[in-house]
């Protein structure tokens, strides 16, 4: 799994690719902007606090803000919303 960590007050993001299971499980079944301790994912992490932001699940369909349920669901959107994107 891919994780994407950012630190907003510099504006620098980097990717890490963690093989590991175990070390991701405290990010399973999390809510959006919920905060998480760093020290899960080894030393190099250790002391920092991690919020969640976004994702995507295994189909590749993306998190949204709001939504209370752990299972996806259908919403209703229009042009101009974050999600949105035009069928026809």
């Amino acid at each position: 799994m891919k994780l994407m960590i950012a630190n907003p007050a510099t504006g620098q993001h980097k990717v890490f690719e963690f093989d590991d299971d175990n070390k991701l499980r405290p990010f399973f079944d999390k809510r959006m902007a919920t905060e998480v301790e760093g020290d899960c994912l080894g030393d190099e992490f250790k002391g920092y606090v991690l919020r969640i932001s976004g994702g995507n699940d295994k189909q590749g369909f993306p998190m949204k803000q709001g939504v209370l349920t752990n299972n996806r669901v259908r919403l209703l959107f229009k042009k101009g919303m974050s999600c949105f994107r035009e069928r026809r």
